[in-house]
């Protein structure tokens, strides 16, 4: 199963968080995210992670195509609903593409625990 990690910047701890508890599970499956959330998530627990661009640089845009494309099984983003972001139309288009191609999406630490706990 192929597993999109994103976080927005004030979520970032979560997502190492998350990521650290379920290691066993996470390096069973191919692991995609965007820049700096894959860099980080990597060196918190040395999983093979590959990074895109960093979302405002188009990597909430290329986790979309994959998507589109069929090669993304499961989105975990922990985003941020009390700042706005500079990237909002892409966070808008990727969670609308999570519908139109029925991909889960866990956009916090209490649905992907849920998630989570099907993939063990």
């Amino acid at each position: 199963m192929n597993i999109a990690l994103i976080a927005h910047d004030k979520k970032k701890d979560k997502i190492v968080e998350f990521c650290k508890k379920h290691v066993a599970i996470l390096k069973q499956h191919g692991l995609f995210a965007t820049g700096t959330t894959g860099t980080i998530v990597k060196e918190a627990t040395n999983l093979p992670v590959h990074c895109f661009k960093s979302g405002p640089l188009g990597g909430d845009q290329e986790i979309g195509a994959q998507v589109a494309n069929g090669k993304m099984d499961m989105i975990i983003f922990f985003r941020d609903p009390l700042t706005a972001q500079p990237h909002e139309p892409d966070v808008s288009a990727l969670f609308r593409l999570s519908d139109v191609y029925e991909i889960p999406l866990a956009s916090n630490p209490k649905t992907a625990e849920l998630f989570f706990h099907s993939l063990k």
